[in-house]
Formats: C-alpha cells, structure tokens, sequence
C-alpha cells in the first residue's frame, strides 16, 4: 500500500500499487498516467510503504522520459496480465520507439528508501 501526503490538505492518502525491482533498484509505475497519487509524490518527494504492519519511508526520483523505456518493458513483463490494458495496445515486446512514444503518459519512479 502506498501512503502520500495530500498536496493540498496535508492528509494521508492510500493506494494500492504494484511495486517493480529491476537490477536491484525499486520502481513505482503510475500505468493509469498522471493520477491523483502522482501528482501528491510529485509535490511530497516520497511517502510511505506499508506491506502488512511494516512501514518504509521512502524518497523518489521520477525518471526522464529517455530513461523509462527498459521500465515500462519490465513492468509490463510483470504486471501486464493486470494492467496491460492502460498501455494503449503496447506491450512488453513492443520497440523502444512505442515505449517512447508512451513515455510522457505512464510516470515511472526511482525509490530510495529513507531513514
């Protein structure tokens, strides 16, 4: 579950998500695009992650739109059974230029956790 503050109240929002690991690094995809909880993490710069009763603070990086492909192949190698269907008809196989294309619409970011 992913925990943000509100950019506006403040307030704690929660959100189910599905989290990426791709060469060690952690990665959350917004593949519904630019929603509300992307729009909190952009202000926040991080949040939190619950995985039953344990709780991660964490900071993010949003990726570039250069750097998403390899991203956006990984989660849809992944996740795609789930949430192919936002992707526009591109998929896991797809070339880098239709991942590009998609890149500016499908917000991928970096986690790190924080202390």
């Amino acid at each position: 579950m992913l925990r943000v503050a509100g950019r506006s109240s403040g307030e704690w929002r929660s959100t189910p998500v599905n989290l990426l690991t791709v060469d060690g690094q952690t990665y959350l995809v917004a593949p519904r695009g630019t929603t509300q909880w992307v729009k909190n993490i952009r202000v926040a710069g991080g949040g939190e992650l619950r995985v039953g009763r344990r709780v991660t603070p964490f900071t993010v990086h949003e990726l570039p739109d250069a750097e998403k492909p390899p991203v956006i192949r990984a989660y849809l190698r992944r996740w795609a059974w789930e949430v192919g269907r936002f992707f526009e008809g591109v998929t896991a196989s797809s070339p880098d230029s239709e991942l590009l294309r998609l890149a500016p619409g499908f917000p991928p970011f970096r986690v790190t956790a924080s202390r």
